[in-house]
């Protein structure tokens, strides 16, 4: 198997992922990179001062697969990467439960972490999906759904 049988793979999915598993498949027969950078996003039990019981994720089918392709050519187009797995999970997830997961293969650590990086940076802001959180406050539940927040867009603009 050749390092590039791995490249650019994305998974918009409402499973759970292992990430020993995604750890194996990026490096396995992989003889080119000595370098494996990986992400795992899990849902916090707090946001913005309130408790956090869920968080549901939503996206737009087809453009959320194309805009995350595009994430990794401009990453690709950056830095001396090899393999790519992009994993973002959909639907209820509760407290603990995985959400995002990147992982980036490179000669070396350099590129790997920062390519990972910046792919987190802008999936945080160029990828269509939409977090409502279900929060407990004052003795009531509600459900709000997230902006984007300020301090994600300008570090991803960081990279321009």
């Amino acid at each position: 198997m050749s390092n590039q049988s791995h490249l650019n793979e994305i998974a918009i999915q409402k499973e759970d992922f292992s990430l020993a598993e995604e750890v194996f498949l990026l490096e396995k027969d992989n003889v080119t990179d000595g370098a494996v950078v990986t992400f795992t996003g899990r849902v916090r039990n707090n946001n913005n001062g309130n408790s956090v019981t869920t968080l549901t994720l939503e996206h737009y089918p087809g453009m959320t697969e194309k805009s995350l392709a595009k994430i990794i050519i401009q990453a690709k187009e950056r830095w001396n990467i090899g393999r790519v797995k992009v994993i973002h999970r959909i639907g209820e997830l509760s407290i603990g439960d995985q959400i995002v997961f990147v992982g980036v293969t490179s000669k070396h650590r350099q590129d790997a972490f920062a390519a990972n990086e910046f792919i987190m940076d802008y999936l945080k802001v160029k990828a269509p999906f939409w977090k409502k959180e279900k929060i407990n406050g004052a003795g009531k539940t509600s459900e709000n759904w997230l902006a984007a927040k300020n301090s994600d867009t300008n570090k991803a603009e960081l990279w321009s």
